[in-house]
């Protein structure tokens, strides 16, 4: 799932609540400080764990983690302001996109001696955007046509099925359920167009 840093920037810029957290890191000793919001976007209680510089870089997701040490090197090098969306997983083993913004403190002699910010946890925002993005391709699938070739096109779109696969798999649905093909395509665009849950679960679900 890819992150688009402009609509999260804008909904931090609405006020949208989110779960902030602060850090400081010591550049020449290496230690980390987390107030209790960070250590708990990152599945730890409090005091559970030392924060280190490797801690922070392994729970960061695979295809980010040298995104987000680049920058860090930046930032120790030079001390300028620095801000990066990407992705975590947490203690649990769930995945949580944050926001991290931050930049270097300097010492009496011009020397960048600290890193000093804040987290943002913002994964309500991505998942709330993940899904209204899924609800106008489903409604894009499904607009102008009969019951079934709506029910065609939500599967072409939720579940990445082919529309010969999609028919295929409502034939088979209706043949197994006994339900007329139209009766039950009619409950599958339906179902496709509540919100909340996960839509393809619901309709795969619908379908068996």
């Amino acid at each position: 799932m890819s992150v688009d840093d402009h609509e999260i920037e804008q909904a931090l810029a609405r006020g949208v609540e989110q779960q902030i957290g602060q850090y400081r890191l010591n550049l020449s000793t290496g230690a980390w400080w987390w107030s209790e919001e960070t250590y708990r976007m990152h599945g730890f209680d409090p005091g559970d764990v030392v924060p280190t510089t490797a801690l922070v870089l392994a729970h960061k997701h695979p295809d980010d983690r040298e995104h987000v040490r680049e920058i860090l090197d930046q930032a120790r090098a030079t001390g300028e302001a620095f801000s990066s969306v990407h992705r975590i997983m947490d203690a649990h083993g769930k995945e949580r996109h944050l926001v991290i913004v931050g930049q270097g403190r300097r010492d009496s002699t011009g020397e960048v001696v600290e890193l000093l910010g804040y987290f943002v946890d913002v994964t309500a925002t991505v998942a709330e955007r993940a899904q209204e993005r899924a609800k106008r391709d489903i409604a894009a699938a499904a607009d102008g046509r009969g019951p079934i070739e709506q029910a065609k096109g939500v599967l072409v779109a939720v579940l990445g099925l082919t529309p010969d696969e999609a028919f295929c798999r409502l034939k088979h649905a209706s043949n197994d359920r006994n339900v007329r093909l139209r009766e039950l395509a009619c409950l599958v665009v339906d179902e496709a167009m509540r919100t909340g849950g996960d839509c393809a679960e619901r309709v795969d679900a619908l379908l068996r």
